[in-house]
């Protein structure tokens, strides 16, 4: 298994309410990781995590409109701190890229709200993607809403009747074996739809 060498995160971001703020401070769950709080001008906040190895993260929260909000970037080594950061961004659906490198090729996370929507690993130039998220859900929610498909149906059906009402007035043999071809072709397209 590939030894993870450090972890990046790329325009972080996380917005936490107050009660969010009080929970977060206490909820880092490691030994081996000590936080403390720094107040800041303007009614901020910093939260400093540092692990036994000495290894310390700052991540600097400013108050806005009722929130706290932390916009950051930064690289971490050591595990503890690592998995601390990545429970807690999860937690509090944080939203940026988190690249974690390895040696000779890095996987490339992208968090929405707290969710991963896509893992790319690049080994070298080449991009590979390993996972994409796709809301099937909403897909099939938008094409149930479209009527494009019943529209099409009505259209056909309307061609129908008027091949039947020409077929009904034309003599001719051509004619109608013209006007059967098109009817048929109409009928196996309907019938596709409507299944």
């Amino acid at each position: 298994m590939a030894q993870r060498l450090a972890t990046e995160y790329i325009k972080a971001s996380l917005r936490l309410s107050e009660v969010q703020m009080a929970e977060f401070v206490h909820r880092i769950g490691d030994p081996h990781v000590r936080q403390r709080i720094k107040v800041l001008d303007g009614g901020g906040q910093e939260v400093v995590l540092e692990d036994d190895q000495g290894e310390e993260l700052h991540l600097p929260f400013d108050r806005k409109d009722g929130y706290y909000i932390c916009e950051a970037s930064f690289r971490l080594v050591n595990p503890p701190i690592t998995n601390v950061m990545r429970r807690l961004f999860a937690a509090y659906k944080g939203t940026g890229i988190v690249n974690r490198i390895y040696n000779g090729f890095v996987v490339m996370y992208h968090y929405e709200e707290g969710r991963v929507r896509k893992i790319t690993e690049y080994n070298g130039d080449t991009p590979k993607i390993v996972f994409e998220y796709k809301n099937t859900v909403e897909e099939l929610q938008r094409l149930y809403r479209s009527n494009e498909v019943e529209m099409e149906i009505h259209r056909i059906q309307r061609g129908i009747n008027e091949l039947l009402d020409l077929r009904i007035s034309v003599k001719d043999e051509p004619s109608i074996n013209e006007i059967d071809t098109q009817l048929r072709l109409y009928t196996q397209r309907l019938f596709a739809l409507e299944a």
